[in-house]
């Protein structure tokens, strides 16, 4: 019988996890599946989908494969600012490619918002001369910056406005970097990319300049309830772990239960969430569901560690790998009152040394 592409992703989610290698065979199997094309207009070869379609799908795939449903965000986020730019020409030009998934893109924008901020010199310095943009310095944190062949990214001028540009990759002076060994998602092939006196046509640029070119090119996209998503997803991976053991283990009934009900409750607010416009209660703010996502995730993988004893402290083991992706969302676009939410949760506030 074969494989659907779920199970396809969950069965191999171990070995891609133990390689670091680019995720070849999972992609092609999304892009069989037609997946590539969600999420795109229809104008330009895609198929609309709601947001929350679009959530329960990065969901399910988080639950079978973390990696590969991380490196899909990184492609959405980049066609997203695509569509939501004015540049008609160049979306005519990328995103069919795209959606075929003849063109792979992704992006690297955190210079622009959460990553590196703290620096005196802007990451990308970007200038428009005449009918052309002009960029130098590196951008961090760019996944499968190798596999792209485009990558969304921006740069401040020194005026301190940003633009927001589609880079190709094959241009002189762009020098994709080493991908980095991390703790987990190494197979995202995530790298730093150096740009020295890179030159592109004016007809590459997205948008600006303008101040704070991330929030005013908005995506109509699902934000930051993405990454909760993939928590989420996570978490019921891991959850089912506990529920398997809990099934000859008495002791587990309890716990499983408390933390199945949890997922019901955050797995409730989420698309709540993403349903709402205006309005919005504080518990179902994109920062209150991220942090109790975060908590989830590091918590339930935890147990999850504990219940499974030696054998789980064991690389490979599937506790093993899930405390080591649980923590990929503490740093992941966690803005700073995540971050705060966080660190409270770990130093017991409210806890036995008050």
């Amino acid at each position: 019988m074969q494989k659907t592409p779920l199970q396809f992703l969950s069965d191999h989610a171990g070995q891609l996890d133990d390689s670091g290698l680019w995720p070849t065979a999972q992609l092609a199997v999304i892009q069989k599946s037609g997946h590539l094309r969600r999420g795109i207009p229809e104008s330009f070869g895609g198929l609309p989908v709601s947001s929350r379609e679009l959530l329960e799908e990065y969901e399910q795939l988080a639950a079978a494969c973390l990696v590969t449903t991380f490196i899909l965000t990184q492609r959405m986020a980049a066609c997203q600012r695509l569509i939501a730019s004015d540049n008609e020409p160049l979306k005519q030009r990328l995103l069919p490619g795209i959606a075929r998934g003849d063109l792979f893109t992704t992006v690297g924008i955190s210079h622009l918002t959460t990553s590196r901020q703290h620096l005196q010199t802007p990451s990308v310095q970007a200038e428009l001369i005449g009918d052309q943009v002009h960029l130098n310095g590196s951008i961090p944190w760019v996944t499968g910056a190798a596999e792209a062949d485009v990558i969304v990214t921006g740069g401040t001028c020194d005026d301190g406005r940003q633009i927001l540009v589609a880079l190709r990759t094959d241009l002189e002076g762009v020098i994709v970097g080493p991908a980095a060994r991390l703790l987990a998602l190494t197979a995202s092939q995530t790298a730093t990319v150096q740009l020295t006196n890179v030159v592109l046509p004016i007809s590459a640029l997205l948008a600006g300049p303008m101040n704070n070119v991330i929030a005013q090119l908005s995506s109509g996209g699902t934000g930051s309830l993405t990454t909760s998503a993939l928590a989420l997803g996570v978490s019921q991976r891991v959850s089912r772990l506990i529920r398997d053991q809990a099934g000859h283990r008495p002791d587990l009934v309890d716990v499983s239960r408390r933390f199945d009900a949890e997922l019901i409750s955050l797995h409730h607010d989420l698309y709540h969430a993403a349903e709402l416009r205006e309005s919005v209660p504080e518990r179902l703010t994109a920062t209150a569901i991220r942090q109790r996502a975060n908590s989830l995730a590091l918590r339930i993988s935890q147990a999850a560690l504990g219940i499974s004893k030696g054998a789980g402290y064991v690389c490979g083991h599937p506790a093993e790998r899930a405390v080591r992706e649980a923590l990929f969302f503490l740093v992941w676009s966690c803005p700073q009152p995540v971050v705060q939410g966080v660190l409270d949760e770990l130093a017991c506030r409210g806890g036995l040394g008050d």
